[in-house]
């Protein structure tokens, strides 16, 4: 029986396959493909988390954003300070603040 996927896996995820007797096909998406398999998983485990709200579907989302952080060439730190700027500036979201409107 075949099952298909088409889609981003961790890395360690073919050997787990094999490890359970099946055979996994892969292929290593790289480029402009790499970029936007990273779009289409973080989409994926953005969905998975708003479905269930697990803390675990949540650590998926950072690793997504880990690996887009990676092959954008953005540092650790770079994000960081860009996160920090931007709270200093817009403030976070600490205070739960709905925008309901603005009126004119």
């Amino acid at each position: 029986m075949t099952e298909e996927f088409d889609k981003l896996v961790r890395d360690e995820v073919p050997r787990i396959i094999e490890q359970n007797g099946e055979t996994p096909i892969t292929h290593s998406a790289e480029g402009d493909k790499y970029s936007e398999r990273l779009d289409e998983k973080l989409a994926e485990e953005v969905t998975e988390y708003l479905e269930n709200g697990e803390v675990e579907e949540l650590a998926d989302v950072l690793e997504v954003l880990h690996a887009i952080r990676e092959e954008r060439g953005v540092s650790l730190e770079s994000l960081r300070d860009k996160r920090r700027q931007k709270a200093e500036r817009r403030g976070r979201f600490d205070e739960g603040i709905v925008l309901e409107r603005v009126e004119r």
